[in-house]
């Protein structure tokens, strides 16, 4: 088996995708990519003399493909645990930690019972999830028709929603069940409650050898996509941002700028939006049907504050904030959940802003958010209202919302592709980046397959 595939996009699924298909010798592999450096959202940026993540922060530790990855990378030595895991929900009496228990169903019914953050009447419809029937239509649903019926509305909006939503930057109303948490559908369905599902996941986790619920390596996430770039070496080519994917025979012609690039198969791996313009001649049908995934806009909002603040953080990774309550949506105390003696006695603080119904504070100038944020840290956490250095990251229609039946779209989507066409990313299976990981896996996986079933290469020089 031989051929010629171009990668487009250099984030970590296109990097990951790469890297996969360069394993067989025989596979001559490019990755266009249309920035200056290969990361995609996987990114560094300076603030005051720190250089922090600005995009994601770690990897989720039950999906082992991103780490397993790592660890061919030979970083699996740097992978670091948080230093606590202690979580917070922000409510109108102040920050109240988590009742215990996966995807934030609690599993311990006393803590349930005395937890005041819910008034007595919601803890008591939460309870009324052990004695409701389970739902007997099959099929999809939103993942807040799934929370409501079981554990109530203050349960699903004070507690669940603000964690899960948040995940996906999304409202838990409009988000698939099935495409985001399909374990509660699945607990619903075999243990016919939250409740037990969560306390029988808790007992089988207890039982193994329980990994971190987070890695991610010393020094930041950058460090993983780094990695990637420097295996795939010059087969990485930045500021080549493609115009154009056309048909040329049995295979493809890839244009970026001024360079033609002869492909038997091309991996598109740059956001579903950008993937539906370089389609439209291609697919017209799949073009639309990726436009007609929504996509909403978020913020990272990094914060450092003057030296003597960190030791007054309390031992937390962060908080998450019920929907509408606040400007931000979550917030991770950097310096106690990784970390880092580059910090000094320093309060680093990362903010979460934007997202599916609070898009129009991004319309705000940047100082204006920053320092309506910052204000409401001051009256959450023992810090002063004005950080050191602060930078907002903005993340224009960069969260894709995985809505109700999203995975039957996605199938269709990959069913109308032309053959030799794939896609990969976080529009499809899930945004994170070990999905992203699992998705690149397979979809190298595919190509193989895809080249194994051609007569031969198609002929001509790989750049014109």
């Amino acid at each position: 088996m031989s051929g010629r595939i171009v990668v487009v996009g250099g984030g970590v699924a296109g990097l990951a995708t790469a890297f996969r298909l360069v394993s067989s010798k025989d596979l001559d592999v490019t990755v266009l990519e249309a920035g200056p450096e290969p990361g995609g959202k996987v990114s560094s940026v300076d603030v005051g003399d720190l250089l922090l993540d600005g995009g994601p922060d770690s990897l989720i530790a039950r999906k082992p493909w991103a780490v397993r990855l790592a660890r061919e990378l030979d970083l699996g030595r740097e992978l670091v645990a948080p230093a606590t895991g202690v979580t917070f929900v922000w409510t109108d009496d102040g920050l109240r930690r988590f009742p215990s228990g996966p995807f934030g169903i609690p599993t311990d019914l006393r803590e349930l019972w005395g937890w005041d953050g819910m008034s007595r009447r919601g803890r008591i419809d939460a309870l009324r999830d052990l004695v409701r029937k389970p739902r007997k239509e099959e099929g999809d649903e939103s993942l807040g028709a799934l929370l409501r019926r079981r554990i109530g509305d203050e349960a699903t909006d004070s507690l669940v929603a603000p964690l899960l939503g948040g995940l996906f930057a999304g409202d838990v109303d409009r988000l698939s069940a099935l495409a985001t948490f399909p374990e509660l559908a699945e607990w619903e369905r075999r243990q016919g409650s939250l409740i037990r599902g969560a306390r029988a996941a808790a007992r089988t986790a207890a039982d193994a050898v329980a990994p971190p619920m987070f890695l991610r390596p010393r020094g930041g996430m950058r460090r993983l996509t780094d990695a990637l770039a420097a295996a795939l070496g010059d087969r990485v080519r930045c500021d080549a941002r493609v115009v154009s994917v056309d048909r040329e025979g049995r295979g493809y012609v890839v244009r970026a700028g001024e360079s033609e690039f002869s492909a038997d198969a091309v991996v598109l791996a740059t956001p579903a939006l950008a993937s539906a313009d370089l389609l439209d001649h291609l697919a017209p049908e799949v073009a639309a049907a990726l436009r007609g995934i929504p996509h909403v806009s978020t913020g990272v909002l990094l914060f450092v504050y003057p030296e003597g603040t960190g030791t007054r953080l309390p031992d937390s990774s962060g908080f998450v904030v019920p929907k509408g309550k606040l400007a931000m949506s979550a917030c991770t105390l950097v310096s106690r959940k990784w970390p880092d003696p580059v910090f000094g006695d320093r309060a680093v603080v990362r903010c979460f802003v934007g997202g599916s119904g609070a898009e129009d504070l991004l319309d705000q100038p940047d100082d204006a958010i920053a320092d309506g944020v910052a204000r409401q840290l001051a009256a959450i956490l023992p810090l002063p209202p004005e950080p050191k250095a602060w930078r907002l990251v903005r993340w224009p229609r960069s969260m894709p919302q995985y809505e109700v039946g999203h995975l039957d779209r996605v199938a269709a989507i990959e069913r109308a592709l032309p053959p030799g066409t794939f896609l990969v990313g976080p529009a499809y299976r899930g945004p994170g980046i070990a999905d992203c990981v699992r998705g690149a896996n397979e979809v190298a996986d595919a190509v193989r397959s895809h080249l194994a079933g051609r007569l031969q290469p198609i002929e001509g020089e790989h750049v014109r």
